[in-house]
């Protein structure tokens, strides 16, 4: 399950760089919704299943052979890693979601830019800054734990 989250998040952000160059740049907006609203479930059952997972098998003994585990302590790179991660992992499904609701909600069907494009963008923008972090940070930590 490990593999599989990392692997999805790695995807991730590209077709979600895609999605928002096809709106902004060739106004492809009925296209970029769909990209949204898939990449969005994708995540959510992704998440899900991996957390599931991890509450059932837990994941300490997975990391164990790295040489930036220490097991017992607070001060080991794997901790630190996973808290700068749990910083913008936990945060990004809300900001996420309330885009794709409020993007749901407050433009046409078909999609067309309209007075809520301007505060559709700045929340957007967030998340999708909060969903770059949340990549990068657990590509980290994913090595930090798993593959050093």
């Amino acid at each position: 399950m490990l593999d599989l989250v990392f692997t999805a998040m790695f995807a991730v952000v590209p077709v979600m760089l895609a999605s928002i160059y096809l709106a902004k740049y060739k106004q492809r907006f009925q296209l970029h919704k769909q990209i949204q609203v898939a990449l969005g479930i994708v995540l959510l059952v992704a998440v899900a299943a991996f957390e599931i997972d991890m509450r059932m098998n837990g994941w300490h003994h997975l990391a164990e052979p790295s040489p930036y585990w220490q097991d017992g302590s607070w001060n080991d790179w794997v901790d630190y890693g996973l808290a700068v991660h749990l910083f913008f992992a936990i945060p990004t499904p809300f900001l996420w979601g309330y885009v794709i609701v409020q993007a749901m909600r407050k433009f046409p069907n078909p999609p067309q830019p309209n007075e809520y494009s301007r505060a559709h963008r700045f929340w957007a923008r967030i998340a999708a800054i909060e969903m770059t972090l949340t990549a990068f940070t657990g590509v980290v930590f994913y090595w930090l734990a798993f593959v050093a």
